[in-house]
């Protein structure tokens, strides 16, 4: 994610490629001795050992249940299982004899290319142009819809701590009162190679592993799930977390202009629309400037700033901060080594005085200090480090340079694999000697024509706004996010060219916590509270 569920690393995970060797058999020559042990030339040859048969797909799971939500009974059905998507190939001419016309479909000109798969909950009883459709996935790239799934959107939820983090076994699975099953059905997607989604057999997953690529295969999943559910008539929605957000802001211009496919809703859950406002490098310190308020939220959350500072609201500190952020610190930046001592060193105090870090290391770091190195030293003398996804979450430092996990990931991410594997078998009766992946490895990731620039989808989610003005977009963020700052979405949405027809479609939600907000409770709460406005601003509310 961006990898939201990537864990922090200072370089990206780089594969080694094992190469594979086969021996080559030489013919004798003239002068070699026969072999006293080979086979006599009329003896029956070895029969050849058969291939194993292929692993067959399990078949659909199917049960209905009832659970609680917004404190009243809800009966569903729970699909859980794998579509296959498949790709046009040439049609092969018909045997002389077959008297098909060149008109008629040859029925096997589809090639399977993958086998997704997915949970779908849906509720009875209703028309399909009643009824709206939300279909949901989280990002990575490489993570798998269990994050959504069982931690916010779902009729049941994995169980947590107040704060939000995981817990040690026995995990618990409870019942959901948030889910926003009362008022849409839910698909949620498993890229390929996440969860149990794999290529078939033949395939090779790198040829899902891009932006273009999963752009593609994600899209062509809600196509044929829409057409093979009779769901065309119905509302659709897209919400995406992180990466997924990217997707998802993508996709809405995808379905439109490629699937002639409509959606109602586009959302946003700490979404990532631009990679020039989170990847901080030579050339490019946009993100020094977009981290900073989340930089001070942090700072001010553990007390590391000055009493002055601390006395003020949290709300108070991050302001200050958007403005130096927005304003001196980003004209600093742009003079580079052009900046006199004399300003360098007021911005550097005030930098420091903001984020709760030693002048000197923020003047050794020449003003720029990225999000790795800050999460590693506002704790430092207490040897703790504070987490990417929610930074009011602490680690031990093991070693003294910084802790090398993220402490507001390792827990949860234990927590909902163990959920989600025991709610496929012991709940949903799907069972698959699978890993299911809720984090998979897909590098190296495939950024097409992105490869040399960074990859921005707000003007396609622009395009798409304006070409389908009833198109409506609500836009999530964490304060304390350190893997996606709010204010970097923010800016990425401020560049969009819209008119103000449409841009008044656009609605902002911001939440006093990370990146996965729905962990804690009360968050989760509001979130579906807020939902329950925007379907509502839809026309859609049940």
């Amino acid at each position: 994610m961006v990898s939201p569920f990537a864990m922090k690393l200072p370089n990206p995970l780089k594969l080694s490629i094992l190469a594979l060797c086969a021996l080559a058999t030489l013919p004798l020559r003239a002068d070699d001795k026969p072999d006293k042990n080979a086979p006599h030339p009329n003896a029956e040859a070895p029969k050849e050992t058969p291939r194993p048969a292929p692993t067959p797909t399990p078949p659909l799971s199917v049960s209905e249940h009832t659970a609680t939500v917004s404190g009243k009974p809800l009966k569903y059905k729970v699909t859980a299982g794998y579509l296959t998507l498949k790709e046009e190939t040439e049609k092969q001419p018909g045997k002389e004899g077959e008297g098909k016309g060149d008109g008629e479909a040859n029925k096997d000109n589809l090639k399977p290319t993958a086998k997704v798969f997915y949970i779908a909950y849906t509720v009875e009883g209703f028309e399909a142009s009643a009824r709206p459709i939300t279909y949901a996935f989280n990002g990575g790239p490489g993570a798998a819809s269990v994050w959504l799934h069982m931690g916010a959107l779902g009729p049941r939820r994995i169980k947590l701590d107040e704060m939000g983090d995981g817990t040690p076994p026995p995990n618990k699975i409870v019942d959901n009162d948030y889910s926003w099953l009362d008022q849409t059905d839910l698909v949620f997607i498993d890229p390929v190679s996440t969860g149990y989604s794999r290529p078939v057999p033949g395939e090779s997953a790198r040829s899902f592993h891009g932006y273009n690529e999963d752009l593609q295969s994600v899209a062509e999943f809600i196509r044929l799930y829409t057409t093979q559910n009779n769901r065309w008539l119905s509302p659709k929605l897209v919400v995406g977390e992180s990466y997924g957000g990217l997707r998802a802001a993508a996709i809405a211009g995808y379905l439109q202009e490629r699937c002639d496919l409509t959606l109602n809703g586009v959302i946003i859950v700490s979404g990532v629309l631009s990679w020039q406002t989170i990847a901080p490098q030579p050339g490019n310190d946009l993100p020094y400037s977009l981290y900073l308020p989340s930089y001070a939220a942090s700072a001010w959350y553990h007390k590391k700033l000055s009493p002055e500072l601390q006395a003020m609201s949290e709300e108070q500190v991050r302001k200050s901060a958007e403005i130096f952020a927005g304003g001196d610190y980003l004209l600093a930046l742009s003079k580079g080594n052009s900046l006199s001592d004399d300003d360098r060193k007021k911005v550097a105090d005030r930098y420091a005085k903001l984020t709760g870090l030693p002048v000197d290391l923020v003047l050794r770091h020449h003003l720029r200090v990225p999000p790795g190195r800050f999460m590693d030293e506002l704790l430092k003398v207490e040897r703790r480090s504070i987490g990417r996804f929610d930074s009011r979450l602490t680690g031990l430092a093991y070693e003294a340079d910084g802790a090398d996990f993220d402490p507001s990931f390792e827990l949860l991410h234990s927590s909902f694999t163990a959920g989600i594997n025991a709610y496929l078998r012991s709940e949903l009766k799907f069972e698959t000697d699978l890993p299911y992946r809720s984090l998979a490895n897909v590098s190296p990731w495939n950024y097409g024509n992105a490869e040399n620039r960074f990859l921005d989808v707000s003007d396609s989610l622009a395009h798409a706004m304006t070409r389908n003005p009833h198109l409506k977009v609500w836009v999530i963020s964490g304060y304390y996010d350190l893997a996606v700052p709010y204010f970097a979405t923010d800016y990425a949405l401020r560049q969009m060219e819209l008119d103000p027809s449409v841009l008044k479609n656009v609605r902002f939600s911001k939440y006093e916590g990370g990146h996965m907000l729905y962990t804690q409770e009360p968050l989760l709460k509001q979130f579906t509270a807020d939902f329950d406005e925007f379907i509502g601003s839809l026309g859609l509310k049940n």
